[in-house]
């Protein structure tokens, strides 16, 4: 990566902004539906909006959660390949920490998905297959989520370079950090499992 300057703190900038719009708050909210924090885990992500009922809400957020980090990726892209593990960082960074909402925002799966394909399409098909396999064997889609993001640098480290490898690295912990309290009920046995009311079979946002 060439040295950091004005280019790399724009893409960052850009990311972060791009990122922090709180898609699953503003559908709901416009859709009528009140304030999505106050629903079901409080998280702005699909999987709550989800819980509203609405699965074309749910499957609307979910798209544009994983949308605005490949924007931002292929945007830097337009610029510089090394900006874009920087610009899809930030993303994710700003869909977790929104600076609108207090910096509580979402988990960031989705977002993390969306731009690990637009970085290197192998590595987040990867990532998804993942997801999809462990949800199928034990129907928790936060386990699926955790699992797939910790896989994801060695996949970036397989099919990807270095720096992809760090950008997977740096959203697997944000991620799993943002999963505490999914982690907790998992070793208490107390997570719901897909299909049941409080869960979803999409990956947490």
């Amino acid at each position: 990566m060439t040295e950091f300057g004005l280019p790399h703190v724009i893409a960052a900038l850009l990311g972060y902004l791009l990122g922090s719009i709180p898609f699953g708050l503003l559908l709901t909210k416009l859709a009528g539906l009140g304030d999505i924090r106050s629903i079901g885990s409080g998280n702005i992500g699909a999987t709550n909006v989800l819980r509203t009922g609405r699965k074309d809400l749910a499957l609307a957020t979910l798209l544009l959660d994983g949308g605005k980090g490949a924007v931002a990726v292929l945007l830097a892209r337009l610029v510089s390949e090394d900006l874009t593990v920087i610009a899809g960082g930030a993303a994710i960074l700003g869909h977790q920490f929104p600076v609108w909402l207090k910096f509580k925002g979402g988990k960031g799966v989705a977002t993390k998905l969306g731009t690990l394909i637009a970085v290197n399409w192998m590595v987040g098909l990867g990532a998804c297959i993942v997801w999809l396999i462990v949800a199928v064997l034990f129907r928790y889609s936060s386990l699926a989520a955790l699992i797939a993001t910790a896989a994801s640098p060695f996949l970036a480290l397989w099919l990807g370079t270095v720096p992809q490898a760090w950008l997977a690295a740096f959203a697997a912990v944000l991620v799993w950090i943002r999963h505490h309290e999914n982690i907790r009920r998992l070793l208490k046995g107390e997570e719901p499992k897909i299909g049941k009311k409080k869960a979803a079979a999409t990956p947490p946002a």
